[in-house]
């Protein structure tokens, strides 16, 4: 069983609060977001493969990556870096460029658990409590869930 994925989204607001557990360590968990090819392996909905088309993981560097789900149809992300320290924290822009100009603010935090578990706590700031809805209703927990659980594998060695 893997561990449950936490959203809470207040009605009213712009942001949502996301929390994670892993079986594994911080540094594990981390190197998970920092290396491009076990990113690609994780990141999103479990039928979608992933490009990685930019990947500069460095304060001030970038991303963009491209998903195509089971019917061809691709959808591609691009983002900012602005602070990377590692096992600790990553402050990134999201855009999904099928909806330009609708950026959303994520900092996310790295923190240590006892017997070798990590916790990984997001805060996701959107433009407007109406994009926030858009991306709930269009599968954003789905596509956290099945992602995080494609990285419970990897991270246990199965991925």
């Amino acid at each position: 069983m893997s561990n449950p994925l936490v959203i809470d989204a207040p009605q009213g607001t712009s942001y949502a609060d996301i929390t994670r557990e892993f079986d594994a360590p911080v540094a594990a968990l981390f190197h998970a977001h920092a290396d491009p090819e076990l990113y690609a392996q994780w990141i999103g909905p479990g039928e979608e493969q992933t490009v990685i088309t930019h990947w500069d993981f460095r304060t001030g560097g970038g991303y963009r990556f491209e998903q195509t789900d089971p019917d061809g149809n691709v959808y591609a992300f691009r983002g900012v870096f602005h602070t990377v320290r590692e096992n600790e924290l990553i402050v990134q822009t999201f855009e999904f460029e099928g909806w330009p100009d609708e950026v959303s603010m994520d900092i996310i935090r790295f923190e240590s658990l006892d017997g070798g578990r990590s916790r990984l706590v997001d805060h996701s700031v959107f433009p407007t409590t109406e994009v926030l809805e858009k991306m709930i209703a269009e599968g954003m927990e789905r596509g956290m869930r099945e992602g995080y659980d494609k990285l419970d594998a990897i991270l246990a060695g199965e991925g």
